[in-house]
């Protein structure tokens, strides 16, 4: 007999035991408003009635188009309850991504969180049944609902990748693959919160669309802990003062903007605080290389005594245990930077057929550059060309419609990933690029281009983005996007090039004025680079800048 899955119903108890603390909440204009835990129970069965209404089959799938909400957390566990596989759709992404991954996943019916977002069905005439959240919480008062009606190896969500190099594909997790990655995180999260007793005040701004962002959700309510849902992107600043959280999920973007925020704003103020504050970074720099200097002991204590405690209250709050990055590789510059002020950053690393986490780090033994041990319960090793393998109860279980893909994937008993990496002595990972972007130049030389990028941004930082390309060709030329002049991108050629091989070593470069962005079709929704729709969109920079170099 398939039995009730433990997540669900294990979230279930947790919310019930809940039942007069606030456990979800929205920021609006700086006002916190939210529901306890038995008030997300009313939301999610007045979802489980209306669902109950359509009488669809166990494993249709139904479409989840809304932003971040509380009733986007309840109408995706009223639909797992209830058990239908949940397609989540992220509401930023362009209309005509968003139908081919409903032409390709066939739901039943859409929920969506307002009438804007149904402007997606004239470009699909087929479209199913879409209703409102104001019509599926208007639900009727006083049903009782059975228990959660789906079994541990059922099917609970599919959820389309970035697609960087082609088209999207859906990857099929279980309710086995969402129990045993919860039971991991939770476990972590204890870890880092050792010893506190208080409920965990969370600042969450990340899609819920994103897998390693529902992961965390899930774990977020197993704990009991308060989330506070930022509703306005443009706010994240300020919403994060006004949390104040313990901790919460970033991605390395926002961490980076962050510290040239810190830097900018002290640069204008000057003064007192700005000269310790430079020093003790300087200072800081050559502890880490082991070149320090008299003097920088004193200006690094005057920053942790008068500087440093005034920037994390600024820029965070007062209860900040550490900032947790996933999703895309953190500098280890950055990560250094934050450790520097007193705030740990721990590294996650996992894609969505991991079902999102392969690595976390543990929080009393982080190595810097590094993204964690693999977690216990499953495996990893280096295959061909150093590409990461992974098995265990968290690998998905197919991608939805595509056999080929899926025997392609999983080979002799391990996921794939497409990531090249590295082990530590101390057992933590280092993810080193990603296969499928290995440039192979003219002399047969594969490089991974990434490190190469991060080392030129580095020095770069007006430039919005470099791209090394080279696929074919005689040596390495860079697309640097941004507001930056050549003679500083020379300079930090300059820089880079005498600390790499001949063959890695970048030769010209071209400066497109106009970021790549998720606008222009040249980032995936995360952020990720769309390496072959950068190349076919520059083809005309890229060959006259080889046809200058090469005329030279």
């Amino acid at each position: 007999m398939n039995t009730p899955i433990p997540f669900i119903g294990e979230i279930f108890s947790q919310l019930q035991a809940a039942a007069d603390t606030q456990i979800l909440a929205e920021i609006r204009e700086g006002e916190v408003t939210g529901v306890t835990g038995s008030e997300l129970l009313e939301h999610i069965r007045k979802a489980r009635t209306f669902i109950a209404s359509k009488r669809l089959k166990k494993g249709d799938r139904c479409g989840l188009l809304a932003a971040n909400s509380i009733r986007w957390v309840a109408m995706d566990l009223a639909l797992i309850a209830e058990g239908l596989i949940v397609v989540p759709l992220y509401s930023r992404q362009a209309p005509a991504e968003l139908v081919a991954m409903m032409k390709d996943s066939t739901p039943s019916l859409v929920c969506c969180g307002d009438a804007a977002l149904l402007a997606i069905a004239p470009n699909w005439p087929e479209a199913p049944p879409q209703h409102l959240f104001d019509e599926i919480f208007a639900g009727a008062e006083g049903v009782q609902l059975e228990r959660p009606q789906v079994g541990k190896e059922d099917p609970v969500t599919i959820i389309y990748t970035s697609g960087t190099s082609g088209e999207a594909k859906g990857v099929v997790l279980t309710a086995a693959n969402v129990g045993f990655m919860l039971d991991r995180t939770a476990e972590r999260l204890g870890q880092l919160m050792s010893g506190s007793t208080a409920q965990e005040r969370i600042f969450h701004y990340l899609p819920f669309t994103f897998a390693a962002s529902w992961i965390a959700l899930l774990t977020f309510l197993k704990r009991r802990s308060l989330v506070a849902i930022n509703m306005d992107l443009s706010k994240i600043a300020s919403d994060m003062r006004t949390v104040a959280p313990d901790y919460f999920l970033n991605v390395p973007q926002l961490l980076e903007r962050m510290r040239r925020a810190v830097d900018q704003q002290l640069w204008q103020t000057g003064g007192v605080a700005q000269a310790i504050y430079s020093r003790a970074k300087a200072g800081w720099v050559r502890k880490q290389e082991k070149q320090s200097k008299p003097g920088d002991a004193m200006w690094l204590g005057l920053a942790n005594l008068l500087v440093f405690p005034a920037i994390r209250k600024k820029m965070i709050g007062r209860n900040l245990k550490a900032l947790i990055c996933g999703s895309a590789p953190l500098s280890a510059e950055t990560q250094l930077y934050f450790m520097m002020l007193g705030i740990r950053v721990l590294q996650v690393y996992g894609l969505t057929e991991t079902t999102a986490i392969c690595t976390m780090d543990d929080p009393n033994r982080v190595e810097v550059g590094y993204v964690g041990p693999a977690i216990p319960g499953m495996e990893m090793k280096l295959g061909d060309n150093d590409e990461l393998l992974v098995r265990g109860p968290n690998i998905f279980r197919e991608y939805w419609n595509r056999p080929e893909q899926t025997a392609d994937a999983l080979r002799d008993g391990w996921f794939h990933t497409g990531d090249q990496g590295e082990m530590s002595a101390a057992g933590n990972w280092r993810i080193a690029g990603r296969i499928k972007n290995l440039i192979v130049l003219g002399s047969g030389h594969k490089i991974s281009p990434e490190p190469i990028e991060s080392a030129i941004a580095k020095l770069l930082p007006e430039a919005q983005q470099v791209v090394v390309v080279g696929n074919g060709r005689g040596y390495l030329s860079a697309l640097v996007t941004g507001s930056v002049t050549s003679a500083k991108v020379q300079a930090a050629l300059d820089g880079v090039n005498p600390e790499l091989p001949h063959y890695k070593q970048v030769r010209a470069f071209v400066v497109v004025p106009e970021a790549f962005s998720i606008e222009n079709g040249s980032l995936t929704v995360n952020g990720k680079l769309k390496r072959d729709v950068i190349s076919a969109r520059m083809k005309n920079e890229i060959e006259d800048m080889y046809r200058v170099k090469q005329a030279v």
